[in-house]
């Protein structure tokens, strides 16, 4: 089963401008921050590995300050293309609303491993800078992201 089934699955691509994507062969280690205007705005953090870009939906975005936790629920992975997306996603499709790039740069694994469950990893942005926790807790998609 490809990675980006379900990302696939939730968009009609004749209707959206979204990249379709594929699965990439590069491991170069890129972020991004979406600012996203859906039903409520929220903030997708995207971490490149893995040949996709495995996502979270900050509700009140990535903290910038040491020790404030918040909610980041796993959604679909996206195809790396997704990295320079920013654009409206039309009324009536999966993620409707306008779509922005808030910050992205580089980031490194630490130490960890996401199907454990829990990563420390640093981010090299223009406005995200440091060492950040992602601790996977109970129901299965939610997680916790903080600033270290």
């Amino acid at each position: 089963m490809s990675a980006l089934k379900e990302y696939q699955a939730k968009r009609k691509f004749n209707k959206t401008t979204e990249p379709k994507g594929e699965i990439s062969e590069s491991e170069s280690r890129r972020f991004v921050v979406h600012e996203h205007h859906a039903r409520s705005l929220h903030y997708d953090l995207r971490l490149e590995t893995e040949g996709v870009l495995k996502s979270w939906a900050v509700p009140k975005g990535v903290p910038e300050i040491k020790g404030v936790k918040r909610l980041a629920v796993q959604v679909e992975d996206h195809p790396v293309g997704y990295i320079d997306f920013s654009g409206i996603i039309p009324e009536g499709e999966y993620g409707a609303g306008e779509v922005k790039i808030w910050d992205k740069g580089k980031w490194n694994l630490i130490e960890g491993d996401l199907k454990k469950g829990s990563i420390k990893f640093n981010l090299l942005g223009e406005k995200l800078k440091g060492e950040y926790g992602l601790v996977l807790f109970k129901p299965k998609k939610n997680w916790l992201i903080f600033k270290i």
